[in-house]
């Protein structure tokens, strides 16, 4: 049952009061947080979910004609440019509660059938920068990212990315504060995009295997898949489970855990770590929340306190109507507080950067490409 059937009717974005309840997060100890939320909490209370009106999609449309005219790229976008005077303040308010409240939305309406490939990246790049900056999300610099099968390549070689595949991918949160996701084209079938309040599988975990929790709360191997910063060993470390300056924050990627081991150097994976790892994965599709992606759909997950997932897909035998995804990756200062141990996921940070800042590897060279390459 996806999105649509779940929720009858969809919450203007100021009717609905965003949970403020937050108690300062404890090692090993339950979490009250407002992005702790189930399921049943997402399909009952729609305020999560925030269709454009027809007022919001004129003030975008004069905005994306302004830029459409005078630039070629979408670096060129200046913080001055980007003026949406209604449409600007309730954005703000879905930012602020994708960071400090739930920690996820989405946004349904962006007209993308009508609108350039240009015109598209446009109206998605001024709308993620309510939320935060973008950051590089690979070792080819892109800032605009672009989720597409890009030859049917497989996880199992780790040179791939899963978002290159048509394969079903791991629940994983991504190497940054928050990401989106714009839908340009759905799949022919399959694709459904799963989402699960990694806070929540916290709590779970604590009361069916604290032993297990606990290893997560240690430093574990990852994987860095052959995009590895300058100065910097194939792999990394950092807790999935990490506590600073009283709030929570998780870190999972378990697939990149577990092809940790194929470095001899490192240790083997306790027993309590691998139980930690299955239990993780196994609450994670126990407490799913799935939705489908329509053109023009925006999601918006907050990476510390989400995880995220994605069915195996089908796709159209016409190659302009491949499932197509725009994404960003982007660093939110003055967002969550991150423990020090996310530094180690990452290469030289410029003074006050946020560290969780992107993919940089020797060469970088940051661009905004409109096509998947």
């Amino acid at each position: 049952m996806f999105l649509r059937d779940k929720i009858e009717c969809m919450a203007d974005i100021d009717t609905v009061d965003r949970p403020t309840q937050r108690e300062p997060a404890v090692t090993l100890e339950p979490i009250v947080d407002p992005a702790a939320w189930t399921a049943s909490d997402l399909a009952t209370d729609p305020g999560w979910v925030h269709e454009l009106t027809d007022s919001d999609v004129a003030e975008l449309d004069a905005l994306v004609a302004s830029l459409d005219s005078r630039i070629s790229d979408v670096l060129e976008i200046k913080e001055t440019d980007i003026v949406l005077p209604t449409l600007g303040p309730r954005l703000e308010q879905v930012a602020n509660d994708v960071i400090e409240g739930r920690g996820l939305a989405l946004i349904r309406g962006v007209p993308v059938q009508r609108y350039s490939r240009l015109q598209s990246a446009i109206a998605f790049w001024c709308i993620g920068k309510f939320v935060g900056d973008p950051v590089s999300q690979n070792a080819k610099g892109h800032l605009l990212g672009h989720v597409q099968d890009l030859g049917g390549t497989t996880l199992a070689n780790p040179h791939n990315r899963g978002y290159q595949t048509q394969e079903g991918l791991p629940y994983h949160c991504d190497s940054c504060d928050v990401v989106v996701l714009m839908c340009l084209h759905p799949s022919k079938s399959g694709g459904e995009s799963t989402v699960v309040s990694s806070l929540n599988i916290y709590n779970e975990m604590l009361k069916r295997n604290p032993a297990a929790t606990a290893a997560l709360t240690e430093a574990i191997y990852r994987d860095r898949r052959n995009e590895i910063p300058e100065g910097k060993d194939p792999w990394f470390q950092l807790p999935v489970f990490n506590f600073h300056d009283d709030f929570m924050t998780v870190s999972w990627q378990g697939g990149y855990i577990r092809s940790a081991t194929r470095f001899d150097e490192l240790p083997p994976h306790s027993q309590d770590l691998k139980d930690g790892l299955d239990l993780f994965n196994s609450l994670a599709n126990e407490l799913a929340y799935s939705m489908d992606f329509e053109p023009g759909d925006i999601q918006i997950l907050h990476n510390h306190v989400t995880v995220h997932s994605r069915t195996a897909f089908e796709e159209f035998p016409e190659p302009e109507r491949k499932r197509h995804l725009l994404r960003l990756w982007l660093a939110t200062p003055g967002g969550r507080p991150l423990s020090p141990a996310y530094k180690n996921r990452y290469g030289k940070l410029n003074s006050g950067a946020r560290p969780a800042g992107g993919i940089i590897v020797p060469g970088t060279i940051f661009k905004a490409p409109l096509e998947a390459e």
